[in-house]
């Protein structure tokens, strides 16, 4: 099947990606780290842009890249929208550690107007957010399982459905590798290393973290099983 590979460059290709949705085009999005694995298995070490668009049409032609729908309009706007909420969260954070250091009243006075305005910056975008939600039935019927489950926020939920719209159409098994939270096992022969995860999608994790902490204390389905303590009675028989 005839597809586009290309790699994600944050805002740049954005415009691109919407051209071949509206275009019907189906594509593959590779992430950098491996297109340059593959690259390096096949002996390229140089980088330029020429090798790396060769590269990419080789690895599209050789490997079974999955190419991913066309987000909608409406995805595309929640998408922005939730960036720049992530980007005046950091600033609503160097703000509050600004506010620690000034001395100046003037200075003090700035800062607490400039958190003022990023706060009702926030709250409107997450207003706006909300309301797209609610406006697609399926994204409104989805928002509604994920905030029905304990230790799930709206803001949880903005973050899972905008930055992972495949979920709903996965496994778990697949959903975890998605988000980088499958475990990647290391053993060769007798050896057994410590599994552990990398890659996936940050922005899914960070958003997962702070409810993930909260379930494994409060909710009974996801709080890790209790091993009981053997009696002392049994360990001093034991002995």
């Amino acid at each position: 099947m005839d597809r586009v590979v290309f790699e994600p460059t944050g805002p740049y290709h954005r415009a691109f990606e919407r051209t071949l949705g509206v275009a019907g085009v189906p594509y593959a999005k590779v992430n950098p780290r491996q297109a340059r694995r593959f690259a390096e298995a096949v002996g390229t070490l140089a980088k330029t842009d020429r090798l790396d668009a060769e590269m990419l049409a080789r690895m599209g032609a050789l490997l079974e890249l999955q190419t991913r729908p066309p987000r909608t309009e409406a995805m595309l706007e929640l998408k922005e929208l939730h960036l720049a909420r992530e980007a005046l969260v950091k600033d609503r954070t160097a703000a509050r550690n600004r506010r620690n250091a000034l001395t100046a009243s003037l200075l003090k006075r700035q800062n607490a107007q400039r958190l003022e305005q990023i706060e009702r910056q926030i709250a409107a975008i997450e207003a706006a957010i909300l309301e797209q939600i609610h406006a697609d039935a399926d994204l409104s019927r989805r928002f509604a399982i994920l905030t029905s489950i304990p230790g799930v926020s709206a803001l949880t939920a903005f973050a899972l459905l905008i930055e992972m719209p495949e979920l709903g159409a996965l496994d778990a098994g697949q959903a975890a590798s998605l988000a980088g939270l499958a475990p990647i096992a290391r053993q060769s022969g007798r050896w057994i290393g410590h599994a552990f995860i990398r890659g996936g999608r940050a922005p899914v994790r960070r958003a997962l973290y702070m409810p993930a902490l909260v379930a494994t204390r409060f909710n009974p389905d996801m709080r890790p099983p209790t091993i009981a303590s053997e009696p002392q009675e049994s360990r001093q028989s034991s002995l």
